[in-house]
């Protein structure tokens, strides 16, 4: 992530934490990180993974979407980039983004706020997605809805993958 995004990610972070009346310990407690590296991404440093952002955002009880939204660049880490499109503003949330995985990539993604669920639809290439032990292979134009209040994950093999995904978060998942 460049300078630029680190710094308006750490800016609204901060700026969320704060309206929550959150300390920079008990966040960082909260999410499971340590306080100097919550410290640091408020500055505007470090270098944050997506699973860091995830815990942060279901800490704050944020769509993973409303801390992203000010950063323009696609967010990634292990072959992975994500980037939002767009989010709603009714309820339930439903966040939209674009997603690409590298070839021969496997993410495992820790489980969201109690009654979200995913959506993907591949656009192309080969994915292998869902909860872990019930996952389906998706080949171009084939679309999956699953539980993703529970470890996941995406598995590309010799192709990348680039697809749609819309997280429709429950009700825990709501802005406050």
């Amino acid at each position: 992530m460049d300078k630029l995004s680190l710094n308006t990610l750490g800016q609204h972070l901060q700026a969320l934490r704060l309206e929550r009346g959150r300390s920079l310990s008990q966040l960082a407690n909260e999410a499971g990180i340590a306080k100097s590296n919550l410290c640091r991404l408020e500055q505007g440093n470090g270098n944050p993974t997506l699973d860091t952002i995830w815990r942060l955002a279901v800490q704050l009880n944020v769509p993973f979407g409303t801390l992203v939204a000010p950063i323009n660049v696609p967010l990634g880490e292990d072959g992975v980039q994500v980037r939002l499109i767009d989010q709603g503003k009714d309820t339930p949330q439903v966040d939209a983004y674009w997603m690409r995985c590298a070839p021969h990539t496997l993410r495992h993604a820790e489980a969201h706020t109690p009654g979200t669920r995913e959506s993907l639809t591949l656009i192309s290439g080969w994915l292998e997605a869902g909860p872990e032990g019930a996952t389906t292979v998706l080949t171009p134009g084939e679309a999956i809805t699953f539980a993703a209040d529970q470890p996941h994950f995406y598995r590309t093999h010799e192709a990348e993958a680039t697809l749609m995904m819309t997280i429709t978060y429950g009700a825990e998942g709501q802005a406050s």
